[in-house]
């Protein structure tokens, strides 16, 4: 009996260490995926469309097929959205791989992608309107594109995964995350239980100008052990360190409940947004090799130590001074730039006006003041003037979710920073 188990033990070792040392050839499903999803019959995939809902039953069956225990029926998570022009109907496609171990096995990694694209656009040519396709082959039929592939390499090796994989196609991505929005704080009922959530956003124009990236909201020093750790399993690839302003993107729902969030993206372009964003411009082996690399990193993921998906934790607050920023020989900066840089690039695109304030014609302007600190970090977000409850709550979620801040100085030294801004929310004339 002792020989038959350590025989099966070698055998699984055996297995595994053959899985860690292969590249998976998936270009040629990449590029097929990519070219359905891009495809002239699904007209741009705008969220809410019939060409969003034909690119969400493509992933239905794609995830099916590939052997996930889906979440949800052949019409998605279905859920709609109120806004000044009347609201949209979208979904999300879910999907899971179990894990095999009874312990971690009710612990989950969400990977996620946007369906959706921009759709088409009416433009005037010489004083007559002609429709412009938007293919959106990089934004995000690459990220959406990946998925499928990862969810059916992880079905086929999920003896390898201690933790369950959540596989989520997120529909109206492009109308400030709302399916992501909706995943985490309507849909999926065991969020507690989530230790990482991994976005996939932009993955098709990696080459030496536009690196394969990582922004990672952990440590430092725990997103270097996780990479060291996939890189002992697979070595070909190696993301950068993403620096700069963290784009919207569906991983932010994720991020503003305290979730580590890992987005994987070879960033923006030319074409970006564009008609020109077509199928021939994605470079597909480079989007093989990135699969392989990610199928690894969710490897690493769905087996790591609980204490190295932790966030470390809150600096209990401060007892010194406060200033103000007129107070400071350079004024707090958001990525190098000022408050209406925040207000412009951060609060205004992630910001969701509240449905029932919405249906009420509710509106006016949130005075929010709060404390950027020495380390750049925001706290303190308070409501220094407020419209109604719903609006004055989500001025303060949309802050306190900011990333850091470069902290004001006095004579070369950070300081702590109070700052007093304006969020207004103005509704649609008609």
């Amino acid at each position: 009996m002792i020989r038959k188990t350590a025989l099966s033990l070698l055998i699984l070792f055996c297995a595994a260490a053959l899985v860690a040392a292969q590249n998976f050839n998936v270009e040629p499903a990449l590029r097929r995926h990519v070219n359905y999803l891009c495809a002239e019959e699904l007209q741009g995939r705008a969220a809410g469309s019939p060409g969003e809902a034909l690119a969400a039953d493509y992933v239905y069956r794609a995830l099916r097929e590939a052997g996930l225990q889906m979440l949800c029926d052949e019409a998605g998570q279905d859920f709609s959205m109120a806004d000044s022009t009347g609201g949209l109907h979208s979904c999300n496609i879910v999907g899971i791989v179990e894990g095999y171990d009874r312990r971690l096995r009710d612990e989950y990694i969400v990977v996620g992608a946007h369906l959706d694209a921009l759709g088409t656009v009416t433009v005037t040519v010489n004083g007559r309107p002609q429709k412009r396709l938007y293919p959106g082959a990089d934004d995000n039929a690459s990220g959406v594109a990946t998925l499928i592939e990862l969810a059916r390499l992880v079905a086929a090796n999920d003896w390898m995964f201690a933790r369950s994989v959540v596989f989520a196609a997120f529909g109206a991505g492009e109308c400030g995350t709302a399916g992501a929005w909706y995943f985490a704080n309507r849909s999926f009922g065991e969020m507690s239980a989530v230790k990482a959530m991994v976005n996939l956003d932009m993955l098709g124009r990696g080459n030496d100008r536009n690196p394969f990236s990582l922004f990672c909201s952990l440590p430092a020093d725990k997103q270097e052990s996780l990479r060291e750790r996939t890189l002992e399993r697979q070595p070909a690839v190696r993301p950068v360190p993403l620096e700069g302003m963290v784009q919207t993107s569906d991983h932010l729902p994720f991020y503003e409940r305290g979730i580590p969030v890992f987005l994987f993206t070879t960033g923006m372009t030319r074409e970006y947004r564009t008609a020109a964003d077509t199928p021939s411009l994605l470079l597909y082996k480079n989007m093989e090799r990135q699969t392989n690399y990610l199928f690894h990193f969710l490897l690493t993921l769905a087996g790591a130590p609980a204490a190295l998906l932790e966030k470390d934790a809150p600096v209990a607050p401060s007892a010194e001074p406060v200033y103000s920023p007129a107070d400071c020989d350079s004024r707090p900066q958001f990525f190098h730039a000022d408050e209406r840089h925040f207000l412009k690039t951060w609060v205004y695109k992630y910001l969701r006006y509240p449905e029932d304030a919405l249906s009420d014609g509710v509106q006016g302007r949130v005075t929010v003041g709060f404390i950027i600190e020495k380390d750049g970090s925001v706290g303190h977000v308070e409501v220094v003037s407020g419209v109604d409850e719903q609006l004055d709550a989500e001025a303060v979620r949309v802050i306190s979710a900011s990333p850091k801040w470069i902290p004001g100085k006095i004579q070369g030294k950070a300081v702590r920073t109070r700052l007093v801004l304006p969020v207004e929310f103005r509704l649609a004339s008609r």
